[in-house]
């Protein structure tokens, strides 16, 4: 039975990583749309997820191919890279030369290259105590990045805006809290710096890259640091003005409506909006206010109106230029 050393199992194990194509892993032509991308990972990220699929460590490696792969094309400047054949699979620098042989091609020059490497040379190590051709003896182990791997969390409108933890299981077996940092948008990514899949002959293990998916509010609207919300008031309260409570981030706040107001009016809560992320400051709460009339009619109003309208002119078409 042949010995694999070490430096050769390596070798192997590299061989395999650079021959995986990212795009055949997703199931995707070169052509694929960003769009596409994101999809075909979402779906088969479900597909494959340890949690979904516990002691099968067939399909946890599935899962770390499908996450790769997108880490690697999801970035418009990596997939640039890749397609040119200036990096490989896992992201990392393709040699000029052959890394461990003493031939001239260079690497990337055809699909038998496999990134540097010479089928040759390789089943010579496997079958020749890992001697290469020349006579020279085997070199030292290549260094490796591990693979980065992509999660994704989904918090609340409120969560995102004020800050959060959330606890994720990695694929490594291991739980961790995730901070959420206050201000977080939607689909904003967090990158845990050594959290990925670890490296190969010493190198640094990869991130986990955690997607943050922010749930809808009910009434709350995100315009970068401010919030904005349509506020539906009475016919008394526009009419004789009032003091309402309003809703913010932070719990209901006392609101007072000038006498007089209309639909479309907006009134201004200064720092009640999202903190910003880098200097912590807030932005503003833009209060629209919408005028709602009883519902069911009220005939005495109906018949106060009637009585109104007779002697007074109150064409509101004509007043912005719609007659």
């Amino acid at each position: 039975m042949v010995a694999v050393v070490p430096d050769l199992f390596d070798r192997i194990l590299y061989l395999v990583a650079v021959m995986r194509d990212p795009y055949q892993v997703l199931g995707l032509t070169r052509s694929a749309s960003a769009e596409e991308i994101k999809q075909a990972y979402r779906k088969l990220a479900k597909q494959y997820h340890p949690d979904l699929n516990p002691g099968r460590p067939d399909i946890e490696q599935r899962f770390k191919d499908v996450s790769g792969a997108y880490n690697l094309l999801s970035d418009t400047e990596k997939r640039g890279r890749f397609d040119r054949g200036e990096i490989d699979a896992n992201g990392n620098e393709r040699p000029l030369h052959r890394a461990y042989s003493g031939g001239g091609r260079s690497a990337g020059a055809g699909a038998g290259d496999f990134g540097g490497f010479d089928a040759e040379d390789l089943f010579s190590d496997l079958f020749g105590a890992g001697r290469r051709r020349g006579g020279a003896g085997a070199g030292a182990g290549f260094k490796q990045r591990g693979t980065d791997i992509a999660y994704s969390v989904t918090v609340p409108f409120t969560e995102a805006a004020l800050g959060t933890k959330r606890r994720i299981n990695l694929s490594t077996g291991k739980s961790i809290d995730v901070a959420i940092p206050p201000g977080t948008e939607d689909q904003q990514k967090l990158r845990l710096k050594g959290q990925g899949i670890a490296g190969m002959g010493g190198a640094p293990a990869g991130d986990a890259i955690v997607e943050v998916h922010v749930e809808q509010h009910p009434f709350f609207v995100r315009k970068e640091s401010d919030i904005h919300l349509e506020l539906p008031i009475s016919l008394p309260e526009a009419v004789l003005g009032a003091t309402i409570k309003v809703p913010t981030l932070g719990g209901q706040v006392a609101v007072k409506v000038p006498r007089g107001s209309n639909t479309g009016g907006t009134l201004r809560l200064k720092g009640k909006g999202i903190p910003d992320a880098k200097s912590g400051i807030a932005g503003d709460q833009y209060v629209k206010l919408k005028v709602v009339l009883p519902d069911p009619p009220d005939s005495e109003l109906a018949s106060f109106l009637e009585r109104w309208a007779k002697d007074r002119s109150y064409d509101v078409r004509k007043k912005v230029g719609l007659e």
